[in-house]
């Protein structure tokens, strides 16, 4: 099964590791240092829209954070 997460997108939900609010994570220092390492490391996949929240989803070892324009508890009812 498949979960829509906007800008046309959708993530397989058997790759999905979490979905996070983006106000609550970059409020630690850890959570803002996690996005910035992804960004530098090309893991982002940004959207259009302002962002939300975040899905974290790894498959075949390889790790990417997608933005959303959803609130995370959107996501979480969608996977439901």
């Amino acid at each position: 099964m498949y979960l829509s997460i906007g800008n046309d997108m959708a993530v397989r939900s058997g790759s999905i590791v979490g979905i996070f609010d983006l106000d609550n994570t970059t409020v630690t220092k850890r959570g803002r240092l996690y996005l910035e390492q992804a960004e530098k490391e090309g893991r982002v996949v940004p959207c259009d829209d302002l962002p939300k929240s975040y899905v974290v989803t790894a498959e075949y070892g390889i790790e990417r954070i997608y933005l959303t324009p959803f609130n995370a508890s959107t996501l979480e009812k969608r996977l439901k």
